[in-house]
């Protein structure tokens, strides 16, 4: 069992080697307000002066303090180490320096302490790492922290009683730790903030050890024999009492020895019938006792936790990769990874799929058959084009003479203009499935290759390859798309099956015009000289005849006595209306139009949103997945790029360092835990 603590020392001494404090491991925590002897107790635990003294905060930086027990035989001096005498002392920070003078390990305390928390009374959580060798010392790891105070003083900040706080509770919710919580007894125990601040984290009380100190300068006709007995604050591990020297005897250079020495004689004195429980010799004997058996206790957690930790940093430092031996295989190997990936993220058969948002394959063909697809849908055919511009156009395409039928040079140049609308969501659609192959860069980087973050300038390369394919395919694949429909608008097939039902309409529609033209003439004009005739009556005939574009009043030319023309009519100075209503047969001609214009143009959007993706496709997507391994390949296998490419980025380095150490460590307290079942001390 004695044993046991050594072997805590060794896993604490592997665990600072790589500076990590992910293993809890059994300690013993000291908990005070300042003042309250907390320091005289662990000088008289190592029976040397070695603390830092003085007024205010003069812990300001936690202390693991290891004590470790040595034969005296093993305390001679050693040339080769650097040793006098039988008790020295090694910092963690200083490596394998030996401290003989217990003087400049006190003097190397404060230097350190004021060298990360300066010297204004701040603090600092950041651990001295302190081990004493020693003859005359029992297998302790103690934990000196700063003590409680409540008001700020000097340079202080204001909170410096909550830094503090938090800093004891950080030690103290350890569930592996034991707290030594000590209590001046010249004071009242039931307003101890050292058992108050403990039972915040062990409300049982199955870890906290009370030490009171100063019992010899208790008030005159007082005793602590009610406190010592547990019958004021009872705590299960128990409680024990011992005497401090007084600042005085500090001053006179009275050691620790003679400290101990005048501490028994007053034990007997005073309290004759608990002597033998009480004091720094028995103090020492029952932390060594009770952190054997906690260590006992927690070594079973303790190895299941190491054991998982070797796993999940094992897995961390594969992920980081070997150190690179062959550079053109290493390198070659990457770029096809990278290739791969990027071809099965657009195929779906990524290794990692993404579940936020849809990636890749799948999001091109959203964007086929959603974005592009409904926004197509959503394209009116009559958008844009009114029945004034219908009826101009059909105006414009007869001419000089009135047309009997629908001029079909109207149609073409109105179904022209439509079908020109399409153009501009189609290239939308290339741009958007250009973004997405774009940032399927990104999501291979992230979670596909991340032994590329190793190589920042190979990353940044292949990046510069990728997307520069993509910016020559860009333009290629816009042409195409572009001649699609300009396909479309060179050549209006009024032959197309799908139209032949919207012809039949408008030959059955003009038929019917022309029979009901015929209906209207009178009778008594001959059906041969029709469409010449000029009916009677009104300003405005039916036929258009000029003398409706005359103003109210006039008469016609060569009306009228005198000159053949009266007065001289400027048809320039006739309005025309801005809104009229139109005729039957301008309605009907109207209709006949917006139907086929309707009716073509739905054909074409079918066509257009099938040939689009299906080119975005050929011309973009297929032709990056079949050339992107032979354009990397192309671009990169270089000699010459060989060192520069692979490059490891300095933080990839630290990091895989960093992770081989802790490995390390952890599999040496491995080996370590086993050792102890090997020998039975488990």
């Amino acid at each position: 069992m004695e044993a046991l603590i050594p072997v805590i020392n060794k896993l604490q001494d592997v665990f600072n080697t790589v500076g990590a404090d992910i293993i809890q491991l059994p300690q013993i925590a000291v908990v005070g307000t300042q003042s309250s002897g907390k320091s005289s107790v662990l000088e008289s635990l190592v029976g040397r002066d070695l603390l830092p003294r003085g007024t205010g905060i003069v812990t300001r930086r936690p202390l693991i303090l290891q004590l470790v027990h040595v034969d005296p035989g093993d305390a001679r001096k050693n040339e080769d180490s650097g040793r006098e005498g039988e008790e020295w002392g090694k910092f963690l920070h200083t490596k394998n320096k030996i401290f003989n003078d217990f003087d400049e390990i006190r003097q190397e305390i404060e230097a350190e302490t004021e060298r990360i928390s300066g010297n204004n009374k701040g603090i600092s959580d950041e651990p001295i790492h302190l081990k004493i060798f020693s003859p005359h010392v029992v297998n302790l790891t103690l934990v000196d922290l700063p003590g409680i105070t409540k008001v700020p003083v000097g340079d202080q900040p204001n909170d410096i009683e909550l830094q503090i706080r938090d800093l004891i509770l950080k030690h103290i919710s350890n569930p592996n730790c034991i707290i030594l919580a000590v209590t001046a007894a010249n004071t009242d125990m039931a307003t101890s903030e050292a058992l108050k601040v403990a039972r915040e984290v062990d409300p049982d009380g199955r870890r906290t050890l009370a030490v009171v100190t100063k019992l010899d300068l208790m008030d005159a006709g007082t005793d602590a024999m009610d406190v010592l007995m547990g019958r004021v604050i009872p705590v299960k591990l128990g409680l024990i009492g011992v005497v401090n020297r007084s600042q005085l005897d500090i001053n006179n250079k009275k050691s620790v020895a003679d400290a101990i020495r005048d501490e028994y004689a007053f034990l007997q004195k005073k309290y004759p019938s608990l002597a033998n429980r009480n004091g720094t010799k028995y103090l020492a004997r029952t932390l060594n006792r009770l952190l054997m058996h906690h260590i006992r206790d927690c070594l079973p957690e303790l190895k299941t936790r190491i054991n998982v930790l070797a796993a999940q940093y094992q897995s961390l430092l594969s992920s980081y990769g070997e150190p690179v031996e062959d550079q053109s295989a290493t390198l070659l190997q990457l770029i096809t990874k990278f290739a791969t990936e990027y071809c099965n993220t657009i195929e779906g058969t990524a290794k990692y799929i993404e579940t936020a948002e849809l990636c890749g394959g799948a999001r091109i063909c959203y964007i086929f058959h959603e974005t592009f697809g409904r926004t197509l849908e959503s394209v009116d055919p009559l958008g844009g084009l009114s029945t004034i511009d219908i009826l101009t156009a059909i105006r414009n395409a007869t001419g000089p003479r009135p047309s009997l039928f629908v001029p079909e040079v109207s149609f073409e140049l109105l179904v022209k203009k439509q079908v020109k609308r399409l153009e501009e969501p189609s290239l939308r659609c290339v741009e958007l499935v250009h973004e997405e192959m774009q940032r399927i860069i990104q999501h291979c980087s992230n979670y596909s290759t991340q032994e590329l973050q190793r190589f920042p300038k190979l990353h940044e390369a292949i990046v510069e390859v990728v997307t520069s394919l993509l910016r020559k395919r860009l333009p290629i694949t816009n042409e195409m798309v572009h001649n699609l429909v300009a396909i479309e608008l060179a050549y209006i097939n009024t032959k197309h099956p799908d139209f032949a039902d919207a012809c039949g309409v408008m030959n059955n529609n003009i038929e019917e015009q022309r029979r009901n033209r015929m209906r209207e003439l009178p009778a008594a004009v001959p059906r041969d000289k029709a469409p010449s005739a000029v009916p009677p009556g009104g300003d405005q005939d039916a036929t258009g005849n000029w003398r409706g574009m005359l103003k109210k009043g006039e008469d016609a030319p060569g009306s009228g006595p005198g000159s053949p023309l009266r007065g001289a009519v400027n048809l320039l100075d006739v309005p025309v209306p801005v809104a009229r209503k139109l005729s039957s047969r301008e309605q009907r001609d109207c209709e006949v139009i917006e139907r086929l214009i309707k009716s073509y143009f739905l054909i074409v959007r079918k066509n257009i949103q099938d040939s689009v993706p299906k080119a975005v496709m050929h011309f973009l997507v297929n032709h990056v997945k079949d050339s992107l391994q032979s354009e990397l390949v192309g671009q990169l296998y270089k000699s010459g790029l060989l060192n520069d490419l692979l490059t490891e980025s300095e933080d990839m380095a630290q990091r895989r360092r960093e992770a081989a150490d802790m490995l390390q460590a952890l599999q040496k307290a491995s080996q370590v835990i086993a050792e102890i079942r090997e020998t039975h001390l488990w």
